[in-house]
């Protein structure tokens, strides 16, 4: 997409550099219609924050929250699937991640963003309660 009014994938506006996630759908992962299913991507997502929150952290971390999510566009099976995120916020104890999802279709360079949500995570530690981030 070259228009400066459409939306731009996080690695192209400076937002994030690289993926976290690239994956390609496959029909394992469609709803009984035959559409790659929403929770597949949900899933997708959840992954991708998880490993950037384990990563800050240091550690082990649970998922406590996910902000609404719209889907803007559909996947469909052969797509690439690629989930940028980066940290929006973190506290004593958790941390916002941003992720979004782009889809390229299997036979274009056109990419489209599908969706996006904010997952809140929280350090926890060998006793399954919530620990202090380490100092970056």
């Amino acid at each position: 997409m070259n228009d400066d009014s459409a939306p731009r994938i996080p690695a192209e506006s400076g937002v994030c550099d690289t993926p976290v996630i690239r994956t390609i759908a496959m029909p394992a992962d469609t709803n009984p219609a035959g559409d790659i299913f929403g929770g597949w991507l949900m899933a997708q997502m959840d992954l991708a924050a998880g490993n950037i929150a384990a990563r800050r952290s240091r550690g082990r971390c649970a998922t406590i929250s996910v902000e609404a999510m719209t889907f803007h566009s559909p996947v469909f099976v052969g797509d690439e699937v690629s989930l940028y995120g980066w940290i929006l916020k973190t506290g004593r104890t958790s941390l916002r991640i941003q992720v979004e999802v782009w889809r390229r279709e299997r036979e274009s360079e056109e990419t489209r963003k599908v969706t996006s949500g904010i997952f809140t995570f929280v350090a926890i530690g060998a006793d399954r309660r919530p620990r202090p981030l380490p100092e970056l």
